[in-house]
């Protein structure tokens, strides 16, 4: 087995926050040797990484620099990664992800290094979660509930006014004012929101527009939240969809539809399950009840992104949902079919499915309200 090598930003490299679970807001190296992991800590991280990261050793930066300094005449970084490699005696090739840095790349190949770029992933494990995992799934997503109750919330204490526009704490209810209140409930509780979507009319047509402007009442409002746990690195992912007022009967059918098509995706969920087969049940499904996916003039309507997705320290992984011919015991997927209609509006359910040895088990609890 080659030595892996990686070189990147923690709070934002999921590869590498795995390897090591030490978040760091600038690049550091990772090494691992055999069994034997290893970091290459600045001076302003090291202290910190020695006392929280997982690793087997915690090496100075600066030290290596003045090794690299002294052999090669120069603290070239690679240089200095060159030196420390050789100290852990891990060789000449290396494998390395896919987004491993290309300058760095090629003056490590310049020092003889020789880099093999992973195909798939490259920690195969992050696609099974450990129940360790799923907890720290599970309080995220007891973040992201928060901040949709939030939201219901609100829109409650909201009033329509003659023009169908919602009042709110005595100013218009925009999508913006209610996308802070969402993060603001999450922050509180320790997560990190970001783009949290509340769409409302022909905006909800749009899988994945933030919205912007006031709210109406007697719309469908596509509410979808995706914070990480600050303290674990974990996202949760949740979409609902409502009307503060009155749905109408076009509104209740189509919101209908898509909670039924949900509802059947995650009762296939299963070990074996085809991914590619559920997702194909669900356009045809939705093209039968009278949604058939299209495009007219330039615009999508119908059903038409991806069944789900895996769900863990990004908020999109592998597996991901109409690609996976067999699903396995330990894949965390959401499941969050959508129906955009333009002209009547868009709806999405959204739910976080855990596969176990026997079936599913469904991991977030909210319920589905359509009026409010």
């Amino acid at each position: 087995m080659k030595p892996r090598l990686l070189y990147a930003n923690s709070e934002k490299n999921a590869d590498l926050f795995y390897a090591c679970k030490f978040f760091a807001p600038d690049p550091f190296a990772f090494l691992q040797v055999a069994e034997k992991r290893f970091l290459l800590a600045s001076d302003l991280e090291i202290d910190r990484a020695k006392k929280t990261a997982q690793a087997d050793g915690v090496d100075s930066l600066s030290q290596f620099q003045e090794l690299a300094k002294s052999r090669r005449g120069s603290t070239v970084y690679a240089g200095v990664l060159r030196e420390w490699m050789d100290a852990h005696h891990a060789g000449d090739e290396f494998l390395v992800p896919a987004d491993f840095p290309l300058g760095l790349a090629k003056d490590l190949e310049a020092l003889g290094v020789r880099l093999e770029v992973c195909k798939g992933n490259f920690w195969e494990q992050r696609v099974y979660k450990t129940p360790e995992e799923v907890a720290a799934i599970q309080a995220a997503l007891r973040i992201t509930e928060a901040g949709m109750l939030r939201a219901f919330e609100v829109l409650r204490a909201s009033s329509p006014q003659k023009d169908g526009t919602l009042f709110w704490a005595g100013n218009p209810l925009t999508s913006e004012r209610l996308q802070g209140e969402i993060n603001a409930a999450i922050v509180y509780l320790g997560g990190i929101p970001e783009h949290t979507i509340v769409a409302g009319g022909e905006q909800a047509c749009d899988p994945h527009e933030r919205g912007s402007g006031p709210l109406r009442a007697n719309e469908l409002i596509i509410l979808d939240i995706f914070p990480r746990d600050s303290a674990s690195g974990f996202f949760g992912d949740l979409t609902r969809t409502v009307v503060r007022g009155s749905a109408n009967e076009k509104q209740k059918a189509l919101w209908q539809t898509c909670l039924d098509g949900q509802t059947d995706a995650i009762q296939a969920l299963k070990p074996g399950a085809d991914g590619k087969l559920i997702h194909e049940k669900l356009l045809a499904d939705f093209a039968a009840a009278g949604f058939p996916k299209q495009c007219k003039d330039g615009r999508w309507s119908g059903f038409f992104h991806n069944t789900g997705h895996g769900l863990g320290l990004e908020i999109h992984e592998d597996p991901r949902f109409s690609n996976i011919r067999s699903f396995e015991a330990g894949n965390v997927t959401t499941v969050e079919p959508g129906i955009y209609i333009p002209g009547l509006g868009g709806v999405r359910h959204e739910d976080v499915v855990l596969v176990t040895p026997s079936g599913h088990e469904v991991l977030s609890h909210l319920d589905k309200p359509l009026e409010l």
